[in-house]
């Protein structure tokens, strides 16, 4: 492409006032999941749900969200990815009413079912939609960092905003925060997003949308109940039976003339080294997470809210490095950015083995954060720049599958891990903040705990050394056409 074909198709001012609106669902993705955990005290105390309907109000919208990604991703690409995002928030309005005003754990479960599946609407469909609105290459990096800054924005505020909420309403309320969103995204964007659908696509086809969610659900549950709850045949015959559905979700999407994913794009070595780094990346960074908030409550006897509060600056990082990555990735390669990120980041990780103060804890939290968020911002932009146009929704759909099932997966590989240090160390069974009372439990907790940092950082070096030698020059590879 010349330099005069990138000017024509530079984006607008209507375009950027679009990316504001679309920052809009972006920024809610995380806003819902922070307040919803903080209003599971005032739920149980209303509702008086059983211990595994409590787990259920929570889970099944990270489930149902995970599950359906791809589906929702390849149905954009079909109907229209701006229909599919105004149908979807529409249907997250509805359901975050149904809800606010649940009478009984069972409407609200079924109602948080009804969220999930109309969030994983939103994430395809904005990531669709800024490829579709920002054809110039730099202007889309800077427009995907800045989405991935609105989904940090919503970490960060969400403690603040959900704590006010609980303090001052009903529990209610938290859940309908999305709804003014929703509305003003369903009144904005006809009149400032565009509409694409792919030219010459054919119906949807639902034996694979059943085999898609039939793989990533048992998965994702599965990883969640090995990390919660340690080693069990139940949980592992659950991830087996993902894959083994998986397996075939492939082989049928190798035989279909149009299938859901078009496996050729995983031949192209940006899209597949952008998501595999983009999966290890949310691998180690949800596992920090996890391990930091086990931490703070464990070890230094913080309650969930101020635990949550301290981790809250981590955002600050991956705003950050999110709005920056696009300006470095000018003057060298997405790569270069990339691979120096990583390798930030283990140096985060080495500052939280050297934890002593709260202070020092959230200066490595922050480090991580800001080191990670390039991979976030710029292998997400790669993912879709690698693909067709035409399969942009699909694209969008991995980029967002990709991070939930790196994610579940490092919380229950390295959460594991600091299972079984705790356990090998102490001989004890529980984590509980009565069982850390002493100090020889206190201690074990704390060398598992720089070990799984430990061994992070050697992940985010290998992956360092893999974007190194394989995104030098991305623009080498050019999109997957059938």
């Amino acid at each position: 492409m010349t330099s005069t074909n990138v000017e024509v198709v530079r984006a607008g001012r209507r375009e950027w006032v679009g990316l504001g609106v679309l920052a809009l669902p972006a920024l809610l993705a995380s806003l819902e999941l922070t307040v919803t955990h903080l209003a599971l005290p005032s739920i149980a105390a209303d509702l008086h749900p059983s211990g595994s309907e409590l787990l259920w109000i929570v889970d099944v919208y990270a489930f149902l969200l995970a599950g359906s990604l791809i589906t929702m991703g390849t149905l954009g690409d079909r109907i229209g990815r701006r229909r599919l995002l105004l149908g979807g928030a529409a249907l997250y309005g509805v359901a975050s009413v149904l809800a606010a005003f649940a009478t009984g754990p069972a409407v609200l479960i079924a109602a948080r079912a009804l969220m999930g599946i109309a969030g994983s609407t939103l994430m395809p469909s904005v990531i669709a939609l800024v490829a579709a609105m920002f054809k110039n290459p730099g202007q889309r990096s800077v427009a995907i960092g800045i989405v991935v800054a609105s989904v940090s924005g919503g970490t960060a505020i969400g403690p603040l905003v959900g704590g006010w909420l609980l303090d001052s309403f009903h529990w209610g309320a938290v859940f309908l925060i999305g709804l003014p969103v929703m509305v003003a995204l369903l009144i904005a964007g006809p009149r400032l997003l565009p509409e694409y659908r792919a030219p010459g696509r054919k119906r949807l086809d639902l034996l694979s949308a059943a085999l898609s969610m039939g793989a990533i659900l048992p998965i994702v549950y599965g990883l969640k109940q090995l990390a919660a709850d340690g080693f069990a045949w139940p949980w592992l015959i659950a991830v087996a039976g993902g894959v083994i559905v998986g397996v075939v979700f492939v082989v049928r999407q190798r035989r279909l003339a149009d299938p859901m994913i078009d496996l050729r794009l995983f031949t192209n070595r940006v899209f597949s080294t952008a998501s595999i780094a983009l999966a290890l990346a949310i691998f180690v960074l949800w596992a920090v997470n996890y391990g930091i908030a086990q931490f703070l409550q464990l070890v230094h006897g913080l309650d969930p809210l101020t635990a949550g509060l301290w981790t809250a600056p981590s955002a600050v990082g991956t705003i950050a490095g999110s709005l920056l990555a696009p300006r470095f990735a000018r003057r060298v390669s997405p790569g270069t950015v990339i691979a120096g990120g990583l390798t930030l980041a283990a140096a985060g990780f080495a500052v939280l083995v050297a934890t002593g103060p709260l202070a020092l804890l959230v200066t490595g939290s922050i480090i991580i954060s800001a080191g990670l968020a390039p991979t976030m911002a710029l292998a997400t932009d790669l993912i879709i720049g690698a693909a067709p146009t035409e399969r942009a929704g699909t694209a969008a759909a991995i980029a967002s599958t990709a991070p939930q099932l790196g994610g579940a997966l490092g919380i229950a590989l390295l959460g594991s891990l600091i299972t079984i240090t705790y356990r090998h160390q102490t001989g004890a069974a529980d984590l509980t903040r009565e069982a850390l009372s002493a100090a020889p439990a206190r201690e074990a907790f704390t060398n598992a705990f720089h070990l799984s940092a430990t061994v992070s950082a050697a992940l985010l070096l290998i992956t360092a050394a893999l974007t190194t030698r394989h995104l030098r020059t991305p623009n080498a590879d050019q999109p997957v056409r059938r």
